[in-house]
């Protein structure tokens, strides 16, 4: 698998997804994931991350790879739930996703966050 994206990586992807997910997930399926996931975060956030990233300073990049990879994972373990133990763990894996999601969402939302970030 070779995932294309600004904002995170392959493997932050897929260990989010766990050993569960579906062995029939494409390169084409995540990397359509990956580019929603990082316009909905420029588009959230008001503010276009993915032309500003290379320039960013590598201590405030992670919070976007946690949000692009979460969102994808989440549509990587939504896609066929049959290879997880339960369908409660595919389920419990979702909410912890969504839940950094949303913190993190929140933080870049406030403006003076997004002026840290972009000056850091």
């Amino acid at each position: 698998m070779a995932v294309t994206s600004i904002m995170t990586t392959e493997g932050e992807i897929t260990s989010k997804e766990g050993a569960g997910v579906s062995s029939s997930l494409t390169d084409g399926m995540h990397d359509a994931w990956v580019l929603q996931a990082e316009n909905s975060l420029n588009v959230f956030a008001r503010d276009n991350f993915s032309d500003s990233y290379a320039a960013l300073n590598v201590d405030v990049k992670s919070i976007f790879s946690d949000i692009v990879s979460s969102m994808v994972a989440i549509q990587g373990i939504a896609y066929d739930m049959s290879g997880y133990f339960s369908l409660r763990e595919a389920e419990d894996k979702i909410n912890i996703l969504r839940d950094g999601i949303q913190r993190n969402m929140s933080i870049l939302r406030d403006k003076k966050n997004q002026k840290f970030v972009n000056e850091a």
